[in-house]
């Protein structure tokens, strides 16, 4: 049986941000999305406040926060994320409906893994770096086992957990695709999109399908996109880690694009 501290702990990790409505970025491409739209980190100064609609994402009062700063490389501005024995993340409220900007696109680099990380074993599920899709959905399908679980959230913390929550990481050990699942709630799932030694150091461009993507991890239809989020953590394996974050986009399906990075 969980304690209540730890079910804070999980509660702040699955947690997203109410809807919200961000500006609309007039220089945006025509196909991405414009209402609600991301706030672009590479419009800042380096060293500057986030971009309306980040936030700060506290897991627990328990937890170290990582730390989050805009900084210059390659002469864009990105996130550097920096975890000591740490775990909190940045989280973009959104209420966006994935038929209509299905694609997922962002860029993001890790120059070293952590060593004794483990995404199947919840002692050791830490990554690098993580980008986080939160959507809504029927709370009345939650098994009777899910839905003790997010009462129990809802007393000790006063907040709604989301009904599910995709979860893209860089993992060291499972195979790229493969799809883990959160040892405490059916409704959180990771996918290992980057895994191993082979693309460190250098920027990698993903583009995923959220719609194909859920149906995989979920077996259902997804609901509305409710937020979109960055997590760097090694509060689990007590470790070092930083990763860089650049632009987060959400875009319209075409046939001649590309659904996988």
């Amino acid at each position: 049986m969980l304690k209540p501290w730890h079910l804070v702990s999980l509660a702040a990790a699955l947690l997203a941000a109410g809807c919200a409505t961000a500006p609309t970025d007039k220089t945006a491409e025509p196909d991405m999305v414009m209402l609600p739209q991301v706030g672009s980190f590479s419009n800042q100064r380096p060293g500057a406040e986030l971009p309306q609609g980040w936030q700060p994402w506290i897991l627990s009062p328990f937890k170290r926060p990582t730390s989050y700063h805009l900084v210059s490389r390659e002469g864009k501005t990105v996130v550097r994320a920096e975890a000591r024995s740490s775990a909190s993340g940045l989280m973009h409220p959104l209420a966006l409906d994935p038929g209509a900007y299905p694609l997922l696109q962002w860029r993001w680099k890790v120059d070293e893994l952590i060593a004794k990380a483990d995404n199947s074993q919840k002692h050791l599920e830490d990554a690098p770096a993580r980008l986080v899709v939160s959507f809504d959905g029927d709370m009345e399908k939650l098994t009777p086992q899910d839905r003790m679980l997010f009462d129990n959230v809802r007393i000790l913390t006063g907040q709604q957990m989301p009904y599910a929550t995709l979860m893209y990481i860089w993992g060291n050990r499972a195979p790229r695709e493969t799809v883990i699942p959160n040892r405490h709630t059916s409704r959180v799932r990771m996918i290992v999109v980057e895994s191993g030694r082979d693309k460190l150091g250098r920027w990698q461009e993903v583009t995923r399908n959220v719609i194909d993507d859920y149906r995989r991890a979920f077996g259902e239809e997804p609901g509305r996109i409710s937020a979109v989020g960055i997590m760097t953590d090694t509060d689990n394996t007590g470790g070092n880690a930083h990763a860089y974050y650049g632009d987060i986009l959400f875009r319209k399906a075409a046939s001649t694009t590309a659904t996988a990075d």
